[in-house]
């Protein structure tokens, strides 16, 4: 049994670059989701700003992830991880100069455009594949998971705060900077050539099959309206805490804080209850149930001060506990011969979910308002949790 443990433990090696890889994940994505909670309220004093426009501005950013994801893993096999990397953060710095300097709500709009561009999700997740070996390498992917989850969390109460003093242009300068810093990171980490086993780049003759097994297609699904729902809600909550408790213009971190120390303690034990006790299954449908329940307490308590802080715990309990948990399903999932592959179709599946969720978002908010919002991402949740239901044995379940 100790000879099996020590198999799967990650070694000294594995894990510093492990965690730097999740280094270069949070620079990045805490520059993505800083802008978040304040894109909204800061939005609106853009020449050209409308709900709808906000909205398709805030999901820019995934349209264009979402469709370079697969372009960047397939160059990344050719011309090595660390050039792709360091192209992408290049090009998400660009965007977020430009993002920081206009004036209107088109020209945010090119910047997030732009941003979205340097698509390395998908590399990421390759580079833990290549600095892991394969019994180790759900751990590591795990460790990837709870650093997405906790730079959500430190920025969503960051950003406000900055915009305080800096507007919505000293997030994106901030955003501009973290992804210098991922490129020094990026330059000192990840090899100059690596070595490819079977299963970690990105091969376009296995995507048939990849995108007809239900078992990826629910974890493909289940990060598409993770990310739809939040970013949508986002367009939402900004108004919904402003009219509820007069907190705007970047003052809406005095909430965030209590309420993500709140879900960040409560995770935990779901989280461990999911990975040391195999209750990956039941841990999940709670999840999705959590933000079904979020979904409709804002509709119902709007104007409640109690119901809008419950449902925001809710919320982002769920939220960070599904973020830490899908990339670790998704490990398990994939066929052995396929997980770069499989990565990079989850990635995708990602940020279209961010477009899908900014771009119906904002049109929800322009012809019916909040409530009609508020609607959309609870008829997307049940219907994400009618699929997972309905196919009754998950991937990890079969897949341990």
């Amino acid at each position: 049994m100790s000879h099996q443990k020590n198999e799967t433990t990650l070694t000294k090696t594995e894990f510093r670059s492990t965690a730097a890889i999740a280094a270069i994940y949070m620079t990045r994505l805490m520059g993505l989701f800083m802008i978040y909670p304040v894109f909204a309220h800061f939005a609106r004093g853009l020449s050209g700003a409308t709900p709808r426009n906000i909205g398709f501005a805030l999901g820019a950013y995934g349209l264009t992830q979402g469709l370079l994801q697969i372009p960047f893993g397939l160059l990344s096999d050719r011309l090595g991880r660390r050039t792709m990397v360091v192209l992408g953060l290049a090009v998400f710095c660009v965007g977020s100069v430009i993002a920081a300097l206009s004036g209107s709500i088109w020209g945010v709009l090119v910047g997030r455009a732009l941003q979205g561009a340097g698509a390395i999700g998908s590399v990421l997740l390759a580079s833990v594949a290549d600095v892991t070996r394969p019994e180790t390498r759900t751990r590591a992917m795990a460790i990837v998971g709870v650093s997405i989850g906790f730079s959500f969390m430190v920025a969503v109460v960051v950003g406000p705060a900055i915009a305080v003093f800096a507007g919505m242009a000293g997030i994106f300068w901030l955003t501009a900077a973290l992804a210098l810093i991922g490129i020094v990171i990026a330059s000192m980490v990840i090899p100059t050539r690596e070595t490819h086993e079977a299963g970690v780049g990105i091969a376009p003759t296995r995507m048939r099959h990849l995108l007809t097994d239900p078992r990826l297609l629910e974890l493909d699904f289940a990060i598409f309206t993770l990310h739809a729902t939040m970013t949508a809600l986002f367009l939402a909550v900004p108004t919904i805490i402003s009219h509820t408790l007069a907190l705007h213009g970047g003052n809406e971190w005095i909430l965030y804080l209590p309420v993500l120390a709140a879900a960040a303690i409560l995770m935990v034990p779901f989280v461990i209850m999911a990975e040391k006790h195999g209750r990956m299954n039941q841990v999940r449908l709670l999840s999705i149930t959590g933000i079904g329940l979020s979904e409709l307490a804002l509709l119902l308590w709007d104007n409640s001060t109690v119901g809008l802080v419950l449902a925001l715990v809710l919320f982002f309990t769920a939220f960070t506990v599904l973020e830490a948990l899908l990339p670790s399903l998704l490990t398990k999932a994939a066929p052995a011969a396929s997980k770069g592959t499989a990565s990079g179709l989850y990635s995708s599946a990602q940020f279209i979910g961010i477009f899908f969720g900014g771009t119906v978002g904002g049109l929800a908010l322009e012809y019916g308002g909040t409530a009609l919002l508020l609607g959309f991402v609870l008829a997307l949740t049940l219907l994400w949790g009618g699929t997972q239901l309905k196919l009754g044995r998950a991937p990890d379940s079969q897949h341990g």
